[in-house]
């Protein structure tokens, strides 16, 4: 297996903690958490059930500037992984009838998610990502149960 080999994230559940937000990404082999802001996990629930704020969010400003060049957010991959720290990359593509461009864009993993979940794109984690990081289903489970 290769430690850049693409995992397709199946669901992202988004669980409110005492400290923050907890992300936890659902694949068929595991499931990771990733910890971020309240702020970025109100984005996320929002995005996720669709709901749209009064005026435009920094997220929908990308979305809407994509969106204006014609172009599109065709995947994210979470790629790293270092002392807790998440590294993760924003696929855009751009097509038109004379060029096809194809654009890797450096963010933070709770920024991609939140364009992919507005956007409906796939969501991945490169292998090493997902070997480096514990097996959160049973606590997830266990939260599942609580709720």
């Amino acid at each position: 297996m290769k430690e850049n080999e693409p995992i397709m994230v199946q669901s992202v559940e988004v669980v409110s903690t005492k400290g923050g937000t907890a992300l936890f990404l659902v694949t068929k082999e595991k499931t990771i958490v990733i910890q971020v802001d309240t702020t970025i996990g109100e984005a996320l629930l929002a995005a996720q059930n669709g709901k749209q704020a009064e005026r435009p969010q920094t997220h929908d400003c990308m979305v809407n500037l994509l969106v204006g060049l014609e172009a599109k957010v065709s995947h994210i991959v979470i790629v790293d992984a270092q002392d807790g720290v998440f590294f993760a990359r924003i696929v855009v593509k751009q097509e038109s009838v004379v060029a096809k461009k194809i654009a890797e864009i450096d963010a933070r993993p709770s920024d991609a998610l939140v364009l992919a979940l507005k956007t409906k794109c796939p969501i991945f984690l490169n292998r090493k990502v997902l070997d480096a990081c514990e097996d959160m289903s049973d606590t997830l489970a266990r939260l599942r149960k609580k709720s």
